[in-house]
Parts: structure tokens; C-alpha cells; sequence
């Protein structure tokens, strides 16, 4: 059977490793906010890219038969 010196020094262990993990936590919880704005700019970005391309695409001509070179 443990001491209690034994006890408690598995509850400073403990509680040690418990804020460690807490410290942990709190980056890990920052990176993903952090990634996590950067992919919703990211997400701004490419949809603001594919309206430019949309908008270019409208005003293309309609019929672009002659456009595969073989014109005269």
C-alpha cells in the first residue's frame, strides 16, 4: 500500500502534467482559430477569384466555332 508521501507526490505529478495538458490545450486552441480564420480568407479569396473568371467568362462571344485555328 502507498504512503502518503507516496500519494502525494503522484498528486504533484498529477497536477503538474494537468497544467502542462492545460498550456497545451490553450495553443493548440489559438493555432485552430488561427488556421481557422486563415482558411476562411482563403475560402474570401477563391470565391472572389471565381466571380472575376465568371464575369470573364460572360463576356466571351457566344459562338467560338472558329476558335480552334482553322481559320482562314
Amino acid at each position: 500500500m502507498p504512503t502518503l508521501e507516496d500519494l502525494a507526490e503522484r498528486i504533484e505529478r498529477l497536477v503538474l502534467r494537468h497544467e502542462e495538458l492545460k498550456r497545451t490545450n490553450t495553443l493548440l486552441m489559438q493555432q485552430l482559430e488561427s488556421v481557422t480564420t486563415e482558411r476562411d480568407q482563403l475560402r474570401s479569396r477563391l470565391n472572389a477569384a471565381r466571380a472575376r473568371i465568371d464575369a470573364l467568362l460572360d463576356r466571351l462571344p457566344a459562338n467560338n466555332a472558329g476558335a480552334g485555328g482553322d481559320a482562314p
